[in-house]
């Protein structure tokens, strides 16, 4: 039999292959992509962790008829502007003494303010919902503080919700629902 090449001339010889190696063949291709990609997902940033037990809060409230008006706190305090019929929340979040998270809704332009104060890996995040006029339910979230170096994280979310809507903010840390606030945008 003549060859060309490596391959033989008989092209049926060369590309019939039997049942038994084209399963091994099969196999170790399945077991590849499978070790490619365990590889890939151990090299991922883990996931925030969950504190344990849960923290503590606090939540203050403001009437923003009565604002401007301040909240301090150990970081950069709180500060609310005049919003006529808003209601203006600020929840503190505590762990073994330390001061580690706060999320406040501004009524004033509706923002969601989302803030961790310590480096420590946390899970901590919130959520707002409301109905609007036509009675639609919107939710938006999770929102989380990017995670970066810095003393303090934070993220503020504008929420765009027309004047005088009631506002659930709940806080959670992981999958846990620590608190939640009500408010008025």
């Amino acid at each position: 039999m003549k060859t060309r090449r490596g391959v033989a001339a008989d092209s049926s010889a060369a590309t019939t292959s039997s049942p038994g190696r084209v399963w091994r063949r099969t196999l170790g291709l399945a077991t590849g992509v499978a070790l490619a990609t365990g590889a890939l997902l151990g090299t991922a940033v883990a996931p925030a962790q969950a504190y344990a037990p849960y923290p503590t809060d606090t939540i203050n409230y403001r009437d923003t008829d009565n604002c401007p008006c301040s909240i301090s706190d150990p970081f950069d305090g709180t500060y609310f502007e005049k919003d006529a019929g808003g209601y203006a929340a600020k929840v503190n979040l505590y762990y073994g003494g330390s001061y580690i998270a706060k999320v406040e809704f501004h009524p004033y332009a509706e923002k969601l303010w989302v803030y961790d104060t310590k480096n420590d890996g946390d899970g901590i995040w919130a959520e707002a919902g409301w109905f609007d006029g036509s009675g639609a339910y919107h939710r938006t979230g999770p929102v989380r503080p990017p995670g970066t170096s810095n003393v303090i994280d934070y993220k503020i979310v504008d929420l765009d919700i027309a004047e005088g809507t009631h506002v659930t903010v709940d806080v959670y840390d992981g999958d846990f629902l620590l608190t939640t606030a009500e408010v008025i945008a």
